[in-house]
């Protein structure tokens, strides 16, 4: 399991060190990713030396790696290089509050299924303000379970929608920033170069879909809570504080 971390996020600058009760907001997800069982081995990737001190401070294991990377699963590729792990997983590290159960099953279907080479979550849109919000990514899925595609915009567009509540009116599915990758697969990964699409949406798992790949989607119950800005703080407060 390796969870990336950087300092350059636009929306929200030092985010993953941040402090909330005195601890940097890193060690919540830490904390909830350590809770799930089956877990080999979890690292933090990053290419900063302030969230490595940040990080060794509440005892996490860093691996640092290049600031040349293009998106977190890059980067995830770079460190499981020293993992040398069958299955790695990129948990983002804003998913705050997303259940240890949740990731069980993801890490369980991986397990079972071999075939299986990318992986990750959706859970169920429950209002309004989440299906037209950019920073929650929408995913459309066949009936075989796999992702058709991820976008920003509300997919798909209700043609018929009356009125408000859209919500209620189809069952939207937003994405979950949890992937799930063989180790060959996620070496494939990094080597494909950026895809037009991907750069457009800035949606780093469109480049499997844009090169043929399949991604597996799992439902769960758990939604994690965003967080976009200092003001989004008050939602973690309720969860830890």
């Amino acid at each position: 399991m390796v969870i990336p971390a950087r300092l350059g996020s636009r929306r929200f600058s030092n985010k993953a060190i941040y402090p909330l009760g005195g601890k940097p907001l890193l060690f919540y997800v830490h904390r909830e990713v350590r809770r799930a069982r089956g877990i080999g081995r979890l690292v933090i990737a990053t290419d900063s030396h302030r969230v490595r001190r940040a990080a060794e401070g509440f005892g996490a294991e860093v691996v640092m790696t290049s600031s040349r990377h293009r998106t977190g699963s890059d980067r995830v590729a770079e460190a499981a290089l020293k993992l040398g792990a069958d299955i790695v997983v990129n948990f983002q590290g804003d998913n705050f509050g997303l259940k240890a159960s949740s990731l069980e099953n993801l890490i369980g279907r991986m397990k079972e299924d071999r075939r299986l080479r990318f992986a990750t979550l959706a859970c169920r849109i429950d209002s309004d303000d989440d299906l037209f919000d950019a920073n929650k990514v929408k995913v459309v899925v066949g009936r075989d379970g796999r992702a058709l595609w991820f976008s920003r915009f509300p997919l798909p567009y209700l043609q018929h929608a009356t009125g408000g509540k859209r919500w209620r009116q189809y069952r939207f599915l937003r994405h979950v920033g949890v992937y799930a990758f063989r180790s060959k697969a996620l070496a494939d990964y990094a080597r494909w170069p950026q895809t037009k699409l991907e750069k457009a949406e800035s949606l780093e798992q469109l480049r499997i879909l844009e090169n043929g790949g399949d991604i597996r989607v799992f439902e769960t119950r758990s939604a994690p809570v965003s967080v976009d800005s200092p003001h989004d703080l008050t939602k973690l407060k309720r969860l830890y504080i």
